[in-house]
Formats: structure tokens, sequence, C-alpha cells
């Protein structure tokens, strides 16, 4: 399937997201969920068209090269029924537009409350996931926010037919498609240009590799909330058992390596070290793990050139996305810190200890958005973590952190209540 449309006004496209961002700001909390159910059928109802338009997708994918990751990441077969079955499940989450918080009353006898608001207009750019299209029309329909996407090119009939299905949607339930814009075309310029639609975006959320980042930050006008990119760190401290370490780990690694939470980099406590690390070895390398070792790991273990492999200089700063795990060997919890500071993306991090004190100092100094003691990375999830759905996984400090869920979708206003005060 491909596009119907060859060329977009950016300009128009924003001002009327921009009033549907109005309609939708109106729109009841029944109402918003009796539409993400349409939606959710609609996907049923046409998965045979999405799924043929998916495997064209994948096979222009598969002769272009792209690596296992992007095409584990494009591929919907096996998977489209769930992401219907996730739509349904943002319906049956609490709405938090319109909710109060903060409420006090003042000696002079006004009522000051924050009340939950949506952001307005949201675009989105990304790449290798058609599964996005569909998890962020639900996530801003929820929460009362229009959205402009902008997909890969290499996503362009997948997501067309999933944007087909998801306006039938909307026009069943009497809300405006342009709630959910799409950009149909694979034309790097239209990035450029929505980067520039600050008189009708409220904030960019790009999800993709660094170099889109980069390109996102330094060239939008518009607000942009980072993340997605993990080097995720998992640190075995001195006090450990060994058995429930290794499990840890393997799932990090190994539950689904081509994500952003998957674990890249061990940092094992010198002390446990070769009792640690020949276990480690014979539980992950039967499923395909490889491993880069530094000196202090491969003095222990050797490398043998088809599991074991020397550190290259820039592994300690590799995202793999695939079943490659860098090992290190470490004098303590100063120095893995110390590792973590200079090679972390301050995605998601964790210890595995039975130290207290250690587990304290590791949760106050590691600054990322999501730290661990004692579990695996792979929950940095917005439905692990209990938020339901996820738009991302915001990696920087304002205006969220961590999985951006419905909250993290929303800004608030102050609603000041009085009985004609004046100010004295």
């Amino acid at each position: 399937m491909e596009a119907t449309h060859t060329t977009f006004d950016l300009m128009a496209m924003g001002r009327e997201a921009r009033a549907a961002a109005r309609h939708l700001a109106r729109a009841t909390t029944d109402q918003k969920n009796a539409a993400l159910c349409a939606i959710a059928d609609a996907i049923d109802a046409h998965a045979a068209e999405i799924l043929a338009a998916n495997a064209a997708d994948m096979d222009d994918a598969r002769a272009a090269g792209l690596s296992p990751a992007m095409l584990d990441r494009l591929n919907l077969a096996g998977r489209l029924a769930g992401i219907a079955r996730d739509v349904r499940a943002v319906a049956v989450l609490p709405d938090p537009v319109g909710e109060h918080f903060d409420e006090a009353t003042l000696p002079n006898g006004l009522r000051i409350a924050k009340r939950r608001t949506p952001l307005g207009v949201v675009g989105v750019i990304y790449e290798a996931r058609p599964n996005v299209t569909v998890d962020v029309a639900a996530l801003t329909l929820k929460t009362g926010n229009a959205a402009i996407l902008r997909g890969g090119k290499e996503t362009i009939r997948s997501n067309t037919a999933l944007i087909a299905a998801i306006h039938e949607a909307l026009r069943a339930c009497g809300l405006p498609t342009e709630s959910v814009a799409f950009i149909a075309s694979p034309d790097r310029e239209y990035v450029t240009q929505l980067l520039k639609l600050d008189k009708f975006v409220d904030v960019i959320i790009p999800r993709g590799g660094n170099s889109l980042h980069e390109f996102c930050r330094q060239n939008s006008t518009i607000p942009v909330i980072t993340g997605g990119i993990g080097i995720c760190h998992l640190y075995v401290d001195e006090q450990v058992d060994l058995n429930r370490a290794v499990e840890v780990i393997f799932n990090a690694k190994t539950q689904r390596p081509t994500v952003c939470n998957a674990l890249d980099t061990v940092l094992v406590h010198e002390k446990i070290a070769r009792a640690l690390l020949p276990k480690l070895v014979a539980r992950l390398a039967p499923v395909g793990v490889t491993f880069r070792l530094d000196p202090g790991a491969s003095g222990l273990l050797g490398t043998d050139n088809v599991t074991l492999f020397p550190a290259g200089p820039n592994d300690w700063d590799t995202e793999w996305l695939s079943l490659v795990l860098g090992v290190r060997v470490v004098a303590g919890l100063e120095s893995a810190l110390e590792h973590i500071h200079t090679h972390s993306t301050a995605h998601s991090d964790g210890i595995l200890t039975e130290i207290p004190a250690h587990a304290e100092r590791f949760l106050n100094e590691v600054d990322s958005a999501v730290v661990y003691v004692n579990a695996s990375t792979r929950f940095t999830d917005g439905g692990e973590m209990g938020l339901g759905a996820e738009i991302a996984v915001s990696t920087q400090k304002l205006h969220a952190r961590g999985p951006m869920g419905l909250r993290e979708l929303t800004t608030y206003k102050y609603i000041v209540r009085g009985d004609y005060q004046v100010r004295g």
C-alpha cells in the first residue's frame, strides 16, 4: 500500500491540529474512551490490510539491509492483536485531565488549586516502530491532546494503514480526524518543517536513535523531550546472591535485546569475579550472547573469538540492541559509579547487592531516569511500572523523566477562586 499523498501543507496541518486540540479539550472521558475502543475495534477489523502493508514494508526493509534490531521493531506479525488490547487498556485507565491537586485556602480566603490540562499539540518523530503510531494516538486522545506524527520511510505502508483505521474510528465517534495527523511522506524536509511549527505544536518527542535526537535538539524551535537511548548497566557488588544475580542479568540481556532498556554492560566487583563470570557465560552463551571483556574479565575467562572477545575502545559507549554484553571487572562500588557516570545515557542502571548502605549510595549517586536495586532493567516500561502505557522514556529532567504515561502528557494551570478579593 502506497501513501495517497505526496505533498503536505504543514502550516495547514498545524492549524487543523490546534483546532482539533481545542475540540478534544471539550470531550468527556466517556467520549474519549469510546473513541479508543473504536480504534481498537478498527485495528482488529482491518488486521488483514494492516498486516499486508507491514509485510510489504518488511520485504523492503530486508532488501535494504536493515539490522535485525530494526526489523524486530518494524514487524507487526503476531503483535497487532496485542496492540489493539493495549488501546483498550488505555481506555480503562483514569483520565488525568481536570484533576485538581495541591489545593489550599489562603488566609485572605482565596482558594487555589492546580488543574491538569492537556499539553495541546504533540509532534512525534519516530523510526521503524509502527506500534508507536497507535500508542501515540491512544495516549494523546485519552489526555485531550492532538498529535502530528511523522514515521520513518521504512514504515510508510504500515503507518498509512494504521492511520486509516484510526481515522475511521474517529469519524464514527464524531471526533476530528485531525486529532491524529500523519505526514505520509518519507521526505526529511517535513521533519525540519515540523520542528519549526512552534505556532501550533507545543512539544516534540523524537523516538529513534541518537542522530534523530541530536537533529531535533539542534533544529527545533519547539521544546523537545528526548530519551529512549539506553546504555544500561548492572553492577554486581561484593556481597550478592550469585545465582539470583545471574538470572537478573540473563533477563535484562535476553528477554528482548533490541529495546532501549535491555542491558549493555555488567560491572563486576573484583572479589566475586572469579566465582560469577564462569556462571554468567555458562548461562548466557547457550542462547547466543557474546561478550566484550575488559582485561580483568578476559584474564579470568580468556578470549576464544567465538563467544568471548576483548572489548574495543568504543564498546562501553555502545547501545548494543542485540545479544552482546560488555563485562568489566571493577575494584568496587566507587569504580562502578565512576564508570556509570562516564558511560551511562541516564536511562536505566542498577545494582545487585546484599549491602543496604551500598544500595542507598547507588540510588543517591546514579542520576538516571530509573535506578534499580536487585531487579532487571527491563522493567523501565510504562505498563510494567503501573502507568498502563507510555509514549516515550524521557532521560532528561524537564518536564518529565522516565516512562511518560498519561499524567506526563498533561501540564497544569492554577485555578483561583475568590469572593471579590483585592490585593492590598
